[in-house]
């Protein structure tokens, strides 16, 4: 079981150094490639972007309101992420068979937030990270102005995922934090909602 840090602090990311967003991505594995890009760049796009496109897509997305996600510091030291933000910022999501098969919810209605991904320094796994930071984007979602936030995380009970798998976040995560589960559209994979 994983041990639980209290002096873990949640922040916008608006708010933080560019530096600390930079450590937490870091420079290798997904993360270092991918910025949180996946849900929003086209398919082609995706494709043939390079991380210093990511990159410099995200932080221009931390100029605008609501900012597209949250970062976790565990004494003074920025170790994790969690992506927050209405569904319609994520085009991606439309295309998804996860999404499209599991959610009843209009991707065009702004009061529908979705939790996309989450980052943890290797480091600094299985200390609770996770859990500040998908209760910090319950509470980011809910001053938002959102009617409904969403996650698509993986059941680790019926499937063994790599940590790269897992930056969905895990179907514990969400149960623990009090989502239901709205629908199973594969075995391993749930769409789990919280409604406000």
């Amino acid at each position: 079981m994983a041990s639980v840090d209290t002096d873990i602090r949640i922040v916008p990311v608006d708010e933080v150094p560019w530096d600390d967003v930079q450590t937490v991505f870091g420079t290798r594995g997904d993360p270092s490639t991918c910025w949180c890009q996946w849900f929003k760049l086209p398919a082609s796009e995706w494709r043939t972007a390079e991380a210093s496109v990511c990159q410099t897509a995200l932080r221009e997305q931390t100029r605008h309101r609501p900012v597209p996600g949250l970062i976790a510091y565990l004494d003074d030291e920025a170790v994790g992420w969690v992506a927050v933000e209405p569904r319609p910022a994520y085009p991606r999501l439309r295309t998804s068979r996860i999404v499209a098969k599991g959610s009843t919810e209009s991707h065009d209605d702004p009061s529908v937030w979705a939790v996309t991904c989450f980052v943890v320094r290797v480091d600094f796994r299985r200390r609770g990270i996770a859990s500040a930071l998908l209760a910090a984007a319950v509470e980011h979602a809910k001053a938002n102005g959102a009617r409904v936030l969403e996650g698509y995380p993986i059941d680790t009970a019926e499937r063994k995922a790599s940590s790269a798998d897992l930056y969905h976040g895990s179907l514990s995560l969400f149960v623990a934090a009090g989502f239901e589960v709205a629908s199973r559209p594969q075995p391993s994979r749930a769409v789990v909602r919280l409604g406000f």
